[in-house]
C-alpha cells in the first residue's frame, strides 16, 4: 500500500519485494499479467472502433544550437545512446506550482513506485519494463519524468501502442521514453521558457506561460508529484521525438538538395545515417549557388572524391552541439580535423563567416544548423 495515496501497489514496473514469495506473484508473472492487460485493453478498443489513429509527429525542435561541443564540457545534454546517465540541467524559475504531493507530506518511493502507487500511469509502466528502463529509474537521479497517463497513452490508438510494446521496437520504444526525462530535479516553480535536455539527447522545448506548462505539444494536468529520488509531472499527450537521422531530415526538408548530392558522391550518406551523434552544419541550396558552379562540378569528380570528403567533414562535429553550447565554447573540433570558431554577432550564431539562419534542428542521431555559406578548411 503506497502510504502517500493509499492505492495498493502491483509492482508492475518495478522490483518484486523481497520474502512472503506465497503472497506476492512473481515479477515475471505480475509483467506478464500486465501485458495481456494492455493486449485485451487494445483489442477491446479495436473492437469498439473507438481507437484513436494517429501517426507519430516528428518533432523538429528549433531553440539554441544543443548538444555536445566537441568535448561536451557543460554536461547538459544527455547520453546520446538512451542512457540516463548522471548529466544535471539547470533550469530555473517561473510562478506554476498545481497539484502533486502536499507541503510536508512525507516521501519515501522512487519514481517507479510512485508512478505505480498513483494508479494513473500503468501503460507507463508496462512500457518502461518493456524498454528496460526501471531499473535506471529506480537508481539515484535525480530525474524529471513527464509522465503521460494511460489517457494520454489511449490517443495513441491500442495498434500503435501494441507495436511499441513488441520485442523487436525496444530500441524505438527506448527512445520514446526516454524523452519523457530530464536528467535533472526541475519542480514546477522552477520551470522557465527554454529548451530542456533529455535523457534522449534530444531537447524538450517547455513553455511556461499564464500558471500553465506546456512540454512540447503536450500540457501538464498534476505537477510535482514528488519522489525520493526526483519528481513527476503528468501530461495529457505522449512526446515524440525526431525519429529521421540528420540526412533523413536534410532529405526531406527540400532545402539541401546540393548537400544531398555531394555527399552521396563522397559516400557520406551511410555515415551520418548510423551511429552518432552529429552536429551538422548544413549548407542551403542558396549557400550553395555563391560557390562557383565549375568548382562544385570539379568537386563532383570521381578524382576529387577525397577532397569533396574533406569538405564536407568540416561541416561536421561529433556529438550534440546547441547553439548556447557551441557559443559558450567558441570553438569545435571537425571530423576533417580542423576547428570551426564559433562566435555570437548582433544575435545571430555564426560559424566561421557563415551565419546561423535555423538553428538545432533536432534528429534522432543528432543535430542540425542551418548556414548560409559552404564552409572552407584550410
Amino acid at each position: 500500500m503506497n502510504p502517500r495515496t493509499g492505492v495498493e501497489r502491483n509492482h508492475a514496473c518495478g522490483p518484486q519485494p523481497i520474502g512472503d514469495a506465497g503472497k506476492h506473484k512473481t515479477w515475471r508473472e505480475t509483467h506478464a499479467a500486465r501485458c495481456r492487460e494492455v493486449a485485451l485493453r487494445a483489442a477491446e478498443i479495436l473492437s469498439m472502433k473507438t481507437a484513436l489513429v494517429s501517426a507519430f509527429t516528428m518533432v523538429l525542435s528549433c531553440g539554441g544550437l544543443c548538444g555536445g561541443v566537441a568535448a561536451r564540457a557543460d554536461g547538459c545534454s544527455a547520453k546520446a545512446d538512451g542512457s540516463l546517465g548522471e548529466k544535471r540541467a539547470t533550469i530555473i524559475k517561473t510562478t506554476h506550482r498545481a497539484g502533486g504531493t502536499p507541503a510536508g507530506a512525507q516521501v519515501t518511493g522512487n519514481i517507479v513506485e510512485t508512478a505505480i502507487g498513483a494508479g494513473k500511469f500503468k501503460t507507463l509502466c508496462a512500457a518502461l519494463e518493456a524498454a528496460d528502463l526501471v531499473e535506471e529509474l529506480e537508481g539515484k537521479g535525480p530525474f524529471t519524468v513527464f509522465a503521460p497517463t494511460d489517457e494520454a497513452f489511449d490517443k495513441l490508438g491500442s495498434a500503435t501502442l501494441a507495436e511499441l510494446l513488441k520485442p523487436e521496437n525496444k530500441a524505438r520504444l527506448r527512445a520514446i521514453l526516454t524523452y519523457h526525462v530530464v536528467p535533472a530535479r526541475v519542480l514546477s516553480e522552477d520551470a522557465r521558457t527554454m529548451a530542456a535536455p533529455t535523457a534522449n539527447g534530444q531537447r524538450l522545448d517547455l513553455v511556461a506561460k499564464n500558471g500553465t506548462v506546456r512540454v512540447d505539444k503536450a500540457t501538464v494536468i498534476m505537477a510535482d508529484v514528488l519522489a525520493s529520488n526526483g519528481v513527476i509531472h503528468a501530461i495529457d499527450t505522449v512526446l515524440i521525438p525526431s525519429e529521421q537521422t540528420v540526412v533523413e531530415v536534410a532529405m526531406q526538408a527540400g532545402s539541401f538538395q546540393t548537400l544531398c548530392k555531394l555527399l552521396k558522391a563522397a559516400d557520406w550518406v551511410e555515415p551520418l545515417n548510423g551511429g552518432g551523434p552529429f552536429t551538422v552544419f548544413a549548407p542551403t541550396d542558396e549557400a550553395f549557388a555563391k560557390v562557383d558552379p565549375a568548382t562544385l562540378e570539379s568537386l563532383l569528380l570521381p578524382e576529387n572524391k577525397a577532397k569533396l570528403a574533406e569538405i564536407l567533414k568540416y561541416h561536421v562535429v561529433k556529438g550534440r552541439v546547441f547553439s548556447d553550447q557551441a557559443v559558450k565554447a567558441g570553438a569545435a573540433k571537425t571530423a576533417q580535423g580542423e576547428n570551426v570558431h564559433v562566435t555570437s554577432k548582433n544575435g545571430n550564431v555564426m560559424i566561421n563567416g557563415a551565419k546561423v539562419i535555423k538553428p538545432d534542428v533536432d534528429a534522432s542521431n543528432g543535430v542540425i544548423h542551418v548556414i548560409d555559406t559552404v564552409l572552407m578548411p584550410k
